[in-house]
């Protein structure tokens, strides 16, 4: 899926857009605020450049905004810190547990 996004000043907030039904379904608006930007994906850019920020990192932000629209369909989704604990992102197949070398499980 591409990143459809804007960075609105007013809110320093970067809001986006993901289709929970495929491109022919419902359009949900998402935002994510220019500080957990910076906290969770430890970027330094501001305003419009974090628009590239999250085209890079558009997986992990549409995985966190899906499931905040499944667990509430008429809440407006307003990523936090909260919504990328390291349970919470997805998981790659070269993922491995630090202790044991083992892939983590997804």
């Amino acid at each position: 899926m591409d990143f459809e996004g804007i960075y609105c000043f007013d809110t320093a907030t970067v809001r986006f857009a993901i289709y929970p039904d495929g491109r022919d379904g419902a359009r949900i608006i998402a935002q994510i605020s220019e500080e957990t930007l910076h906290d969770v994906f430890g970027t330094r850019d501001l305003g419009d450049r974090l628009l590239d920020t999250c085209k890079t990192h558009f997986m992990a932000l549409s995985v966190a905004a899906l499931r905040r629209h499944r667990a509430d369909p008429n809440a407006s989704i307003s990523l936090t810190i909260d919504d990328f604990s390291p349970r919470a992102l997805p998981k790659s197949a070269n993922d491995h547990d630090a202790t044991s070398g083992a892939p983590v499980a997804a």
